[in-house]
């Protein structure tokens, strides 16, 4: 039968200096297991990044392509590392690590159809790794974004948006890619004069100015050149300019071909049309 007296008795002759030793002692090991964590997380994050170093210098590897695999090795490393982190922990705690092994062997039975996604990320990313479809710093559009690739993981892929917005896009969703950054880029500018002005001479002075940024831009990489009569519109007629240019180059140099081509028709009396407005005011 149940008794309080028993109970404070039992209570008051328990070693609880005992207790609070054993108690420390799990205390301290937990410390001593997370701290050992740190140092081996530090220490191998900087012995992974000086190796993917000195092999991008050994075998000219591009710096994108060395980043990705840097980022992936790096990401495959901390997921072992806590792995190993949860199991030692439990051992402090007495916990028989191979019965839950073998039970999550079991419930994963369970679960294992609800896991189709993880496991499709998973074999997505490392396709897309294999083959080498994007590297980091690449400029893509996938899964409805565009961005610039900022970590390609096992799982999913960081892109960030040119708004400053960091998009994180399940491998299994990226079901086509598109790589802007593959091979040089085309810089495109149509621009419009009036159907009064010249076009032999409109087309003879933007190229003389194409020639002159050819030279002085390195970015360009072939042109730019006039192509001529694009479209002849409801009050212009459009004039198309191309160029091909470095990766990521190409609006830097739409925006300097466009202020050049302005500059370029105002010296040379040529209108680039625009709304006009006109009021009538009658007069009773």
């Amino acid at each position: 039968m149940f008794s309080f007296i028993d109970l404070g008795a039992r209570i008051a002759h328990y070693d609880w200096g005992a207790l609070f030793v054993k108690i420390g002692f799990i205390v301290l090991k937990l410390i001593a297991i997370y701290i050992a964590y740190l140092i081996i997380r530090s220490f191998g994050n900087k012995v992974i990044s000086s190796a993917f170093t000195k092999y991008k210098e050994r075998n000219n590897v591009s710096q994108s392509r060395a980043q990705t695999l840097e980022s992936l090795t790096k990401n495959v490393f901390s997921y072992i590392l806590i792995f190993i982190f949860f199991v030692t922990v439990l051992q402090v705690f007495s916990i028989q690590v191979t019965a839950i092994l073998a039970g999550a062997g079991i419930v994963g039975l369970a679960v294992g159809f609800g896991a189709q996604g993880l496991v499709s990320d998973i074999v997505t990313g490392f396709f897309i790794l294999l083959e080498r479809q994007v590297d980091v710093g690449d400029y893509v559009t996938t899964g409805g974004f565009s961005g610039i690739v900022e970590n390609v993981g096992i799982r999913t892929t960081h892109i960030r948006g040119f708004d400053g917005t960091l998009h994180y896009v399940p491998n299994r969703e990226i079901t086509s890619l598109s790589n802007h950054t593959r091979g040089n880029m085309r810089a495109l500018v149509d621009i419009g004069i009036s159907y009064e002005d010249d076009i032999d001479k409109a087309i003879l002075v933007l190229q003389e100015m194409c020639n002159r940024i050819g030279e002085e831009d390195q970015n360009i990489v072939e042109g730019p050149n006039v192509l001529g009569v694009q479209n002849l519109g409801s009050s212009d007629i459009v004039l198309r300019i191309i160029a091909k240019t470095a990766n990521g180059e190409q609006w830097g140099i739409e925006r300097k071909l466009r202020k050049a081509i302005k500059e370029t028709l105002d010296a040379n009396d040529i209108e680039i049309p625009f709304p006009h407005q006109v009021f009538i005011e009658k007069k009773e």
